[in-house]
């Protein structure tokens, strides 16, 4: 059973909304239903993350434009594609504008559920890199500019000769200046101090 897990889902007919509804409820997930995309959009600022099921075929904006809407707002949360009208072409689409998965009616209790299974395994993931990549900008900001510039040459493999040729100062000046990046960042291990410098620039 899934519990715990947040379900936005987006259908204009009732029927469905209250059936999926009822139905994702019992595997404990916590799910709330909009007649439509406009309806979503309206309330997507107050609302925490979460798996979207979204229906293709919607009056005022289609699934498929949902996505983009959602994608130009900067909102990146796993959605499943719904409909009972399914094609290749509309698959594609749904596909390329990051849809995890694409689910044509009546959908299979089983296959849903392992669907948003998925959908919210992706979106747990996407939460720890993300507090991670906060975390090590966060250390990051107390280095100064020139224990940033020499941590960057750590992380890109050089040795303290090579770096202090490479800025012209001494090897024992770039001692110095890892110890205190050591200190700042809270660890004396190489690995973790490019550990950290990579999770800030993956994200960046």
């Amino acid at each position: 059973m899934i519990s715990g897990g947040l379900v936005y889902l987006i259908d204009d007919d009732f029927d469905v909304r209250e059936g999926l509804t009822v139905l994702m409820r019992t595997h404990g997930l916590d799910v709330t239903a909009f007649d439509g995309g406009i309806t979503f959009l309206e309330a997507l600022p107050m609302l925490a993350p979460g798996c979207l099921l979204i229906d293709i075929r919607m009056p005022h904006i289609t699934g498929l434009r949902l996505q983009e809407r959602l994608a130009e707002a900067n909102c990146d949360w796993p959605t499943i594609i719904i409909t009972g009208h399914g094609d290749i072409e509309a698959c594609r689409r749904a596909f390329k504008s990051g849809a995890v998965d694409f689910l044509t009616k009546p959908i299979e209790e089983s296959v849903l559920i392992a669907a948003v299974r998925t959908a919210l395994a992706r979106l747990t993931r996407k939460q720890a890199q993300n507090d991670g990549a906060s975390e090590a900008r966060r250390r990051l900001s107390r280095l100064t500019t020139r224990e940033a510039q020499i941590l960057a040459l750590v992380a890109d493999g050089l040795t303290t000769k090579e770096i202090a040729r490479q800025l012209d100062i001494s090897p024992r000046t770039i001692e110095t200046h890892r110890t205190h990046i050591g200190e700042k960042l809270g660890t004396g291990s190489v690995a973790a101090m490019v550990k950290v410098h990579l999770a800030a620039a993956e994200d960046a």
